[in-house]
Formats: C-alpha cells, structure tokens, sequence
C-alpha cells in the first residue's frame, strides 16, 4: 500500500463555483504558471506517484457555493485516478481543506473526530486550553485549519488511524517595524506550538490504546525555520514525534532534527523575492506508530532534483516544479 501527503499550492484556484477543472490559459495563483500548465503538472504528478490515498493539504475550498468533494471528484475523472472517493473533516475558513482522496477498493474510511469539550484533549473544532508562557493565566488555543482525523480499514482488515495536519504559524501582515514584527511572530510560534502539542496528546492517547496512527501533512516547521524557535526550545515536529512514552517515527524527521547545520532532506521550495534565490526545507512529514515502523516501511519524497527516479524523467521533473511549492512524501507499506 502506498500513502502519500502533498501540499498543493492554491489547489482551489483551479476550479469554480460547480467544481469544474478551470484548464485555461489565464493565470494560475502560481507565479507565472496558467491553470492549464498547473492542472497538467498535477495530473502527471498524482499518476506517477499512483498513490492508494493522498492526504491532500490545500484541497480546494467548500463553503456556501463550492464543495471540496465535487472538485476533486472531478480532478480524479479527468485523470482516470484509481483514488476518485473523497473524505473531508471539519471544515475551515482559509480557501485550503484538509481532505483524503483515496481508492475505495483499498480502503474503508471514516470522518472520526475524538475529545470531548472541556477535556484535557478537546476535538479539534474545539478549544484547547493552556499556559502558553508559563503566567498562570490560561490561553485559549483553536486550529484555524482543525487536523482530519480517519478511521480506516484495509482491504486486507488492518485498521489504522490516520491524522492530516497543517500546523501553521501566520506572517504578521502589514507589520513593518521590527517590534510589530517580533510581538506577533512571537504569539504565532506559541499558538502553533500549542496546535502540536494538541495533536500529540491526541496521538498519544491512540498510541496508549495501541491503535496503528499516521500523522500525515505539513508542520510548516522543523530546526531552524523560525527565528524565534530558541526561546521555546522544540520545534512542532520534535513534539509531534514526542519526548516521552510511545514515538512516532519518521526517517526524514530524524535526518533534519539530527542535522541542523549539515544536509538534509527537504519537500518543499519557495522563492524569495527580495534574495533573489530560493529556499529548500523539510515541512511535509508521515509519521508512524511503533508498530508500522516496525513492519520496514519506505519513505520517498519525490523532490526533482533529490529523487533520481524524478530527476532522471524530465515531464516528471518538470511536473513537480509547476504543480506546486511542495513535492508529495510517500509511504509503501505492506498493510
């Protein structure tokens, strides 16, 4: 079985009002790529990657006019995906869904939220409550993009609990002075750090009942992405993987944590304008259980210059740059 967790850059943008694939020449959100040259990159990148399910960050958006569902529905149809069912969770307001699509013939999943309001783990479309600085005054924590929580059944009857993440810590729009940028950069490292320590008592909490988790999706974090992190200590990832009792475990987590200055993986690429260059780092993860790291999973991260597959197959090369500012991150397991 083959699990895989993308981040595709302004997914909605590519669909209107009924969920039709806009393939056009106009202008993608994508700096200087029209949605035709985006929907073409991503039908080559879903069907060469040929994943049994995706855990989807930045799945196109569902409100009063559009349904994440439907659009995806159709970009399956118009590629001839094997993964053409669709599973979403809470739903958000940011335009960017968390959302599994995924091949019914391999697995049986359902929407499986868990907490209770007020508990030490509330759900995630809740309110988490906690010291956040340590000033006996207590913070209010919500996810503005609560995590996608399955239940899933293999073909074969191995369950597994899956989670799909996107931790996310806001920019500080329209903050020009270094102090309007410190205090909320700051705030926004805390709450994000707060949203991963959330998630990993959830996990932990599975983890102690001895359920098979998979945290899936972008912590938007790790050793060295933010300039405030050496006031807190721990990155979202350290957390998430956790310190204490049962451990997640992921390959290209252990690699970027154990190397903060020397080379390690990354599965993203991001321009920066006013440097005239670009930015690589490892923000997509799949994290699992103690006992499906045990079964020798492999780990992938097709990147089209790391991956030599990719790197050695132009259209797929090519395919991964324009379809989005995150490459996929597979897993093969035998499940």
């Amino acid at each position: 079985m083959r699990l895989a967790t993308y981040n595709v850059e302004w997914f909605d943008a590519l669909f209107d009002d009924a969920g039709t694939l806009l393939a056009d020449d106009r202008w993608s959100a994508r700096h200087d790529i029209t949605r035709a040259q985006q929907i073409e990159a991503l039908g080559i990148v879903f069907t060469a990657v040929d994943a049994d399910a995706w855990m989807i960050v930045e799945a196109p958006d569902s409100n009063t006019r559009r349904n994440t569902t439907r659009a995806l529905n159709a970009f399956a149809e118009a590629f001839d995906l094997r993964t053409r069912a669709v599973l979403t969770g809470f739903l958000n307001g940011t335009q960017q869904e968390i959302a599994l699509l995924y091949d019914p013939a391999v697995l049986t999943v359902r929407h499986a939220p868990e907490g209770t309001p007020g508990g030490e783990v509330p759900r995630f479309d809740g309110v988490f409550r906690i010291d956040l600085d340590i000033d006996e005054t207590e913070d209010r924590v919500t996810f503005s993009k609560p995590p996608l929580e399955v239940a899933a059944v293999t073909a074969r009857g191995h369950e597994l609990r899956l989670i799909g993440a996107h931790l996310k810590s806001k920019a500080p729009h329209g903050a020009e002075t270094r102090d309007q940028i410190m205090r909320p950069g700051i705030a926004n490292r805390r709450k994000q750090l707060a949203q991963a320590i959330w998630l990993r008592r959830r996990v932990r909490t599975h983890l102690e009942a001895g359920d098979s988790v998979i945290v899936m999706g972008d912590l938007n974090d790790g050793p060295g992405l933010d300039e405030y992190e050496h006031l807190f200590g721990r990155s979202s990832v350290e957390i998430v993987l956790g310190d204490g009792g049962p451990r997640l475990h992921d390959p290209n987590a252990v690699a970027t944590l154990g190397s903060k200055l020397g080379p390690h993986p990354t599965s993203a690429r991001f321009y920066l304008k006013g440097e005239k260059r670009f930015l690589q780092a490892m923000l997509d993860y799949i994290m699992v259980s103690p006992d499906l790291a045990a079964m020798g999973p492999r780990w992938r991260i097709w990147h089209p210059f790391d991956d030599p597959v990719c790197w050695k197959t132009p259209e797929l090369r090519e395919a991964l740059l324009v379809a989005s500012d995150h490459f996929p991150v597979s897993l093969d397991i035998d499940l």
